[in-house]
C-alpha cells in the first residue's frame, strides 16, 4: 500500500460503495485511473479506497494501477490486460485454437512493448516483444470480461515458425500445422508481415510435402522468396540432414519424419 494511504480495520462505507458498484457495474477489472468513471462515482480518496480493498483481499493488485476482482482468474484476460498492444499468442494460441493437446505451462503473450515476465495468480506469464509491424492477424474470443485478443490461426501458425522456441517445439508446430484450415491470403499477408525469408521457405517446403490443402498459392509465393543462404528446417535442430537445393534448406528432420509427425496429435 502506498506509504500515504490510510489503512483502515474494517471495511468504510467508501470502501462498501465501491465495491458495490464494482459489483452493479460487473467490472472484474480496471486501471487506477478509469474506475471512477467506470462506475460513474467520484470518491475523496479512490487510490486509498482501492488499496484498502487489496489489503483486505477483496481486489488483488495485478500492478501498479492494475486491479482485479481477487476471484477473477481468466489467464488470458489478465495477460493482455496488463501488457499494451498484446495478444494471447504462440503455443497458447495453438492449445486455445484446438491444435495441439499439449497445454504450455506458461501463458505466452505476443506485445509490441517490452515487459518483463511474470507470475500472478501462481500462472506464469511469458511476454514476447515484437516490432509494430509484425503485429497483425489480431481477432477476439470470449465474451464481455472474458473476452481477450489472440492471434488467429494463421498469424498463431506464422508466429510458431518465426519464433520457434515458444512454439511447444518442433513436432508439435508439424502437428498443428498439418490439422489446420489455412488460408492462403491471410498466410501470405502475415508472413510479409513478419518478414522472415527462413520462414516463408520452412512453410511452403512443408504445405508442398504435406500437400496442404489450400495452400498452393502460398506455396507459389513462397517459391519466389527463396533465397540464396541455406536454412535448417528444424531452426532448434543440428546443422546436418539432405540439402533441398530448389527451397534452400537443410532437412535436419527428413521428410518421412515430417510426414510422421504430420500425422501424430500432440
Amino acid at each position: 500500500m502506498a506509504r500515504s494511504s490510510y489503512k483502515s480495520e474494517n471495511l468504510t462505507g467508501e470502501q462498501l460503495k465501491l465495491v458495490q458498484l464494482l459489483n452493479e457495474n460487473e467490472i472484474e477489472y480496471f486501471l487506477l485511473d478509469e474506475i471512477e468513471e467506470l462506475v460513474n462515482r467520484s470518491f475523496k480518496n479512490i487510490g486509498e479506497v482501492v488499496e484498502n480493498l487489496a489489503d483486505k483481499k477483496i481486489l488483488h493488485r495485478l500492478e501498479r494501477a492494475k486491479y482485479a476482482n481477487i476471484n477473477f482468474n481468466n489467464q488470458n484476460v489478465i495477460g493482455t490486460f496488463i501488457s499494451q498492444n498484446s495478444a494471447v499468442a504462440y503455443w497458447s494460441a495453438l492449445s486455445i485454437h484446438g491444435l495441439t493437446s499439449r497445454f504450455p505451462n506458461k501463458v505466452f503473450i505476443q506485445t509490441t512493448k517490452r515487459k518483463k515476465d511474470k507470475t500472478i495468480f501462481g500462472v506464469n506469464y511469458k511476454f514476447i516483444t515484437i516490432p509494430e509491424r509484425k503485429r497483425a492477424g489480431i481477432t477476439t474470443l470470449g465474451y464481455g470480461n472474458n473476452s481477450y485478443p489472440i492471434t488467429d490461426t494463421e498469424k498463431t501458425i506464422v508466429d510458431c515458425f518465426d519464433l520457434q522456441k515458444y512454439s511447444g517445439g518442433f513436432d508439435l508446430l508439424i502437428s498443428a500445422f498439418s490439422q489446420a484450415k489455412l488460408s492462403s491470403k491471410k498466410m501470405i499477408e502475415y508472413a510479409e508481415a513478419t518478414d522472415n525469408i527462413s520462414v516463408i521457405k520452412r512453410i511452403g517446403f512443408i504445405a508442398e510435402l504435406l500437400n496442404k490443402k489450400g495452400l498452393q498459392t502460398f506455396i507459389n509465393y513462397a517459391k519466389l522468396k527463396v533465397n540464396k543462404k541455406y536454412t535448417l528446417i528444424d531452426s532448434a535442430g543440428e546443422d546436418s540432414g539432405e540439402f533441398v537445393s530448389s527451397w534452400r534448406l537443410r532437412l535436419n528432420v527428413n521428410r518421412d519424419e515430417i510426414m510422421h509427425l504430420s500425422k501424430e496429435l500432440y
